[in-house]
Formats: C-alpha cells, structure tokens, sequence
C-alpha cells in the first residue's frame, strides 16, 4: 500500500523534532513581501527551491562558464554546475549540524542567479565599464537579489522568503547572513569554487599539478574530491564545537592560499589576460550598444515591444 502523504503540519512537526535549536523552522520565517497562503505539501523554503529551479534565469546558468570563454570539452564547470556542487555541499554540512536543508538548498541554487558570463573576468569587465558610465561597480551578489526581487516572473519577482532573500544577498561581499544557513552557503561557495577550479585548470593544462603549494595540498588533499571532504569535515566538526559556522584557523588558511594561488597563476594569469581582452571586448561593445540602443532591452513586463 502506497503510505498516507505528509502534510506540510507534520513537515514542520518533523523539523521541531530534528533540528537544533540554532536552525531556522519553516514555520517561524520572517515571511515573504508580498504574504501568500501556504501550499498543503511543501514548506515554504522547500516552495523557494521550487521556484528558483523553475525560474528561467536558472536554466541561462547552463551557458555562463566560470573560469574560461569557451572551453573545448563538456567536462569544464558551468554556474549550473557550480551551483548544483554549492547545493550538495551545504546540505551535507546543514544536515550534519541539524540545520534547514530546505532553506540552505534554496539559498545555494539562487546564490548565482545575477552572475555574469565569463566568470570571474566578465564581473570585472561590466564592473569596470559600469564604472566607467556610472562611478558604480557590478556586484553579482546583489544583481541575484535583484533577478529574485524584481526581473523574474516578467518583473514581479518569485517572492522568496526574506531568509532566502538575506542568504542570496550575503553570500559574499562584507555583509553577513543572518541564517547559519546563509553561512554555511558563503562558505560552501568558496570550498566548491576554488577547488573545482583548480580541476579545470589542471584539465586545460594552464598549471600541473606540482605547481600546487604542497604544503596545503599536504593538509587539504591531493586530488579535488579529497581537499572538500577535508573542508567539508572540519567546517562540520568545527561549527559544532564552536556554536557557528567556522573552519578551524589552519583549514581557512591553507584554502585561502589555494585561492591566491588561483588569482596569481589563473584568474590574472598570462592566458587569462588573453581571456580578458575577449571578454572586454564583448562587454564593453555590447554595454556600449544598449546604452546607445536602450528600446531594444527587453521590458521587464515581459511583453514584446514592436520594432
């Protein structure tokens, strides 16, 4: 016999007798902007997850690389990619500290929704024609918190929780997240990045793997899956005994040497500063052409204007 559904009551029963007491409920959400009446099978971060992966600026993730223009093989990462890794790795971590999986998931597959193309080189190339126009720079954390608030849905927005909202918004920059959720995704972001790409840099043979600083591949790991169960361990182990969401001090240095390791020898390096004029290029001619061309965006109602 097929057993009796659950209800979204006994949802929530179930999170009272699971999570700890630093967890975020379902039931005890600040809410969203616009209120709207609940759905009988899902919870309201689990309805936020619906909602982002339905979304159309989900799918465009798939075409948006992280470190390369336009690499030759279907094994390099794309932000889609990225953000399905970022979604498994805060859940492992949320799960083992009886924290919301429903609302880290949430959170981790909206946290890159405002991202540029070209990865790390296309947010520096619209951050620095932005400037140019505006004295403003692009920041990726808050353009997500605006495809979420007002582009999607033909300009209404998908009416995300506000804790959904906070964690999208502060997954990096200075601000913090209110949720141990929300960090455990800030942190979750930087463990997936770093380390997948330094996968695909060694794939396109930019380093090799002896150039890695051996004393942190040493402690973290020699190979991609290695270095994030050991990130992903000390995160849990550590938050644990510390009441909040921290990696131990030897853990966030050595992952904070891999990551000027990248910025020095992939991000800025010599085959990345051939990247960077490609993408320049594209940026700054197709900013040039909107700003010069502004009746052909599209509207945000979502309707077509006649030519």
């Amino acid at each position: 016999m097929i057993p009796q559904t659950s209800s979204k009551t006994e949802i929530e029963s179930r999170e009272e007798d699971r999570l700890s007491r630093f967890a975020v409920r379902a039931s005890d959400s600040l809410g969203r902007a616009v209120p709207e009446k609940g759905c009988s099978l899902r919870n309201c971060f689990q309805r936020d997850r619906d909602r982002i992966v339905h979304c159309k600026s989900f799918r465009r993730l798939k075409h948006k690389t992280q470190v390369f223009i336009a690499p030759e093989g279907d094994h390099y990462r794309t932000r889609l990619t990225h953000t399905l890794e970022v979604s498994g790795i805060s859940r492992t971590a949320a799960r083992a500290l009886r924290l919301n999986e429903d609302l880290a998931e949430a959170i981790s597959l909206g946290h890159d929704l405002g991202h540029t193309p070209f990865g790390h080189m296309g947010e520096e190339a619209l951050s620095d024609v932005l400037k140019s126009h505006t004295g403003r720079l692009f920041e990726h954390h808050k353009q997500s918190l605006r495809v979420v608030q007002k582009l999607e849905r033909e300009g209404n927005g998908l009416n995300l929780c506000r804790e959904v909202e906070d964690g999208i918004l502060h997954h990096t920059g200075p601000g913090k997240p209110l949720t141990l959720e929300g960090k455990i995704v800030r942190l979750a972001d930087r463990i997936a990045y770093i380390n997948h790409d330094i996968d695909d840099a060694l794939r396109a043979g930019i380093i090799r793997g002896g150039d890695l600083p051996p004393n942190e591949i040493g402690l973290l790991g020699d190979t991609l899956s290695r270095r994030i169960d050991t990130l992903v361990h000390d995160l849990v182990e550590t938050s644990r005994s510390k009441g909040e969401i921290v990696q131990s001090p030897e853990m966030k240095q050595a992952m904070n040497s891999l990551r000027q390791f990248m910025f020095d020898r992939v991000y800025v390096g010599s085959v990345a500063s051939r990247e960077m004029r490609r993408v320049n290029m594209v940026v700054g001619n197709l900013f040039k052409y909107y700003m010069e061309n502004p009746r052909l965006l599209p509207p945000l109602d979502g309707s077509r204007r006649r030519r």
